[in-house]
This record gives structure tokens, sequence and C-alpha cells, in this order.
């Protein structure tokens, strides 16, 4: 049995923990409340974590794809939201206003409703409140959910070669 692919979807679930443990450390730690757009890409982080784990631990190939599909769709997801979230950053909405947080608006109105909310945006998601090397938590997010998504396209690809 070829161990390489388990290994490389190891990696990626090794690499959406730290992920997940940096944005709890500026959270927690540096004091950086996330906006709701964040919460959302830190589910599909998990989402990307949970298709990645249950296709490495597979042996089987086409459990490896479906993993692999899945992750695909999780990591386009959280980088359209990413992507969205860095618009906002580069072009703030021209009113201000920091609305409410993910939980209050989905408990509070229909997830019919919520969601289109949470895209919109507001004031907390257009603000910048750490960068590293010239790029925002959405623009980081970005990059490392778009590589996530080539990954996956790169893994079917090469179960299905070697079929």
């Amino acid at each position: 049995m070829d161990n390489a692919p388990r290994r490389v979807f190891g990696g990626v679930v090794l690499a959406c923990v730290a992920m997940l443990a940096f944005g709890m450390y500026l959270q927690h730690v540096v004091g950086l409340e996330p906006c709701p757009m964040c919460i959302v890409q830190r589910y599909a982080l998990i989402l990307v974590a949970i298709s990645a784990a249950l296709a490495g631990a597979s042996g089987r190939k086409g459990l490896q794809i479906t993993g692999a599909v899945l992750l695909m769709v999780f990591a386009v997801a959280g980088a359209y939201v990413a992507a969205r979230q860095s618009w906002l950053q580069w072009y703030p909405p021209e009113v201000v206003s920091c609305g409410r947080d993910l939980y209050g608006m989905i408990e509070t109105f229909p997830l019919k409703r919520a969601l289109p909310m949470i895209f919109r945006g507001g004031g907390d998601c257009s603000k910048i409140d750490w960068t590293f090397l010239g790029g925002t938590i959405a623009n980081w997010s970005f990059l490392c959910f778009t590589g996530f998504a080539v990954f996956g396209c790169l893994m079917v690809w090469r179960r299905f070669k070697a079929s």
C-alpha cells in the first residue's frame, strides 16, 4: 500500500490544526475578537481538516478521492469567504457598523436571512487588527485555503492517474 497520500493528508490535518491553534492564540492571548467571516473560515478549516483526516485514515483509493474532493469543496468555500473579507478590508463599506456577532445573527434570524448578512460583512469584518509581511489574517487565510484546494486537485488527479 502506498503511504505517501496518507502522510500528505496527515500534513494537511497538521497544517489546519496549527492554523486553528494560531487563531485561538490571536483570540485568547493577543485579544483579537473574530468577526463573523473569521468564524465561518474557522468552520471551513475544521471541515478541511476532517476531510483530510478521513481521506488519510483510509487506505482505499475511492475514499481518498472522495475525501480530496470534499477537501477541495470546503477549501474553495473558505477561500471565497477569505477573499470576500479581504475585499472588504481593501474597500471598506461607506457605513461602518459592527452589527451582530455570528451567533446572534443565527439565533435571531432564519438561516436564509443570516447567511447574506454574514457575507455582506460589517465594520468588524473590514477592520485590520494584525498583519504579517503586509498580509492580513484574511489574506493569509485565502492563500492557505487556495493551497489546500490545489492540493485536493492534485490528490484527485494523482489517484485517478494511478488507476
